[in-house]
């Protein structure tokens, strides 16, 4: 069963676009990792930047969560000090309803 992620990162004020390059500089290596069906960032009216994901299995979620992507951007991040506090990751279970186009992400 698939599992979908967000992940809210809270930048530093006036550092935003910085936070933002960080998380495109990684996306093209995630995107590459088995069983990663979406992993999209979003910019929010409250300032915040979310990462919407999408993985085929839990078990590809914890592979990717130990990979080489989420360690060099969480190492970019740290280093660059570029979030305010630390990022708030929200695991879920689809719970299907509706049509299939539109009762599941």
């Amino acid at each position: 069963m698939s599992v979908v992620v967000t992940a809210v990162f809270h930048p530093v004020a006036g550092r935003t676009a910085e936070l933002i390059a960080a998380l495109r500089a990684t996306i093209p290596a995630v995107h590459r990792e088995e069983g990663c069906r979406l992993y999209a960032i979003h910019e929010a009216a409250d300032g915040t930047i979310t990462m919407i994901e999408k993985w085929d299995s839990r078990e590809a979620l914890a592979a990717h969560a130990v990979g080489p992507a989420v360690k060099a951007l969480g190492a970019a991040v740290a280093e660059l000090e570029l979030t305010e506090q630390p990022t708030t990751v929200t695991t879920m279970t689809p719970l299907p309803a509706g049509t299939a186009e539109q009762g599941e992400l």
